[in-house]
């Protein structure tokens, strides 16, 4: 059996098997039913490890590999603003369609809830409180972080906020090392390459678990949330749904038919392993080694581009999450009665695409700056607890845009680099 039939054969039985559990075993009924949940997270962690001990090593390896390969061509520069000037682009075509959908679907006109109960809200205490300490610092420290005082305590801290740290640390070596070493063969070029691959075999054996660690994470999710999670919530998690799809289909579409002169359907055919897979676990950074692979063997792009896109767009290029942001933010301010102004609405597009480009590539992740964007436009915080119940399902559907708007735009650099490179031929 091919490998993404395993795949989705594993997320379809965890789906059912866990609403099964959910209706017809539950835990506080059946004792034995915690054990079983126990075993499938056992899988999905030991998973999720195998992959998470290598992104680091691979992000280093990829980047410096990479950005040495383009700064030997004087082609860094390019590469960087184009992929900088598309997930802009993209990121606000998201939140525009976040805008306009929510104001004409308005989702959360007329929700009726407990503000008490969600006052007291222990997650939401939770998130206020990191937000207090992110918020108390000077505009200029925000900068001042970007780049490590100690790139080995910004590895070991990579998945609590250091990972933008690391990847300039490794920005800065490969572009000194293009530098510095001239031959292609040179002993750390090889051994750089050699880290990468050594990265990708791991990956490759951690594939072999990846239908059981599937069906794991998705039995547990199901069983925990059964079929009516959505609540009274249900309305702007459609909207939410909606607008991902918007993007997905239609804008990514266009660009890939347009500008890369490529099939769309052909496109997301070749990924619909990745996609699957970045469903599944809902974080870009865990999905980041099956990116790498699947644009470098399956998509065919040139490994020095794909390398630099792919890993620094796993953390700044976030067009599902700053969509997530804009809908959440004005979801709310329609349940609060808060009328926003056009130049507040402005703002939340700015922030909305600003923070999709900062936001870690961790499950949650975007959380605590939904609470910030609350408070700029006049919002009560306490809000976001509306969402937290199906945040969890969310966050998988806009981790896969994610992951896919990291690979449209590796297609698009590539697309023009090849119409630079075969406009120079003809000159």
């Amino acid at each position: 059996m091919k490998q993404h039939y395993r795949l989705l054969l594993g997320f379809v039985l965890g789906v059912l098997g866990g609403l099964l559990g959910f209706y017809f075993l539950p835990a506080r009924d059946h004792a034995f039913m915690t054990k079983v949940s126990e075993l499938f997270t056992f899988v999905g962690a030991v998973f999720l490890r195998l992959i998470f001990m290598v992104v680091v090593p691979l992000i280093l390896s990829a980047l410096m590999l990479g950005v040495m390969e383009l700064g030997k061509g004087r082609g860094l520069g390019k590469v960087a603003g184009k992929s900088l000037l598309y997930t802009i682009l993209l990121s606000g075509i998201a939140v525009l369609i976040a805008i306009v959908t929510t104001r004409i679907f308005k989702p959360g006109v007329g929700l009726v809830f407990d503000r008490a109960a969600l006052a007291g809200n222990t997650a939401v205490l939770k998130l206020q409180e990191s937000v207090k300490a992110v918020t108390a610092k000077p505009w200029y420290q925000y900068l001042v972080d970007l780049l490590p005082q100690n790139p080995i305590d910004s590895a070991a801290r990579a998945f609590s906020g250091e990972i933008v740290a690391l990847m300039v640390f490794a920005l800065f070596f490969g572009w000194a090392l293009s530098t510095v070493i001239k031959e292609e063969d040179h002993p750390l070029v090889r051994s750089l390459d050699a880290v990468f691959q050594a990265c990708m075999k791991i990956i490759d054996l951690a594939m072999h678990l990846a239908p059981f660690a599937i069906f794991g994470m998705v039995f547990n999710t199901a069983y925990k949330m059964g079929a009516g999670f959505l609540g009274n919530v249900a309305f702007y998690a459609a909207i939410v749904v909606l607008g991902l799809a918007l993007q997905f289909f239609v804008v990514y579409g266009f660009f890939l038919k347009v500008v890369a002169r490529t099939s769309p359907w052909a496109f997301w055919k070749d990924c619909r392993d990745l996609f699957l897979y970045a469903f599944t676990t809902a974080s870009s950074n865990a999905t980041l080694p099956m990116s790498l692979e699947t644009a470098e063997h399956v998509l065919k792009l040139p490994p020095k581009i794909s390398r630099f896109v792919l890993t620094v767009g796993a953390t700044a290029n976030q067009n599902g999450t700053a969509l997530f942001e804009g809908v959440t933010v004005l979801f709310l301010a329609q349940v609060y009665g808060v009328d926003l102004s056009l130049g507040q609405q402005v703002l939340v597009v700015l922030m909305s695409v600003l923070a999709g480009i900062g936001t870690a590539g961790i499950p949650g992740g975007s959380l605590p700056l939904i609470v910030v964007l609350l408070t700029q436009v006049g919002i009560p915080a306490e809000g976001i607890g509306l969402i937290l119940g199906v945040d969890r399902f969310l966050d998988m559907c806009r981790t896969t845009l994610n992951v896919a708007g990291d690979l449209v735009i590796a297609k698009l650099v590539s697309a023009d680099a090849r119409d630079d490179a075969s406009g120079l031929h003809q000159i």
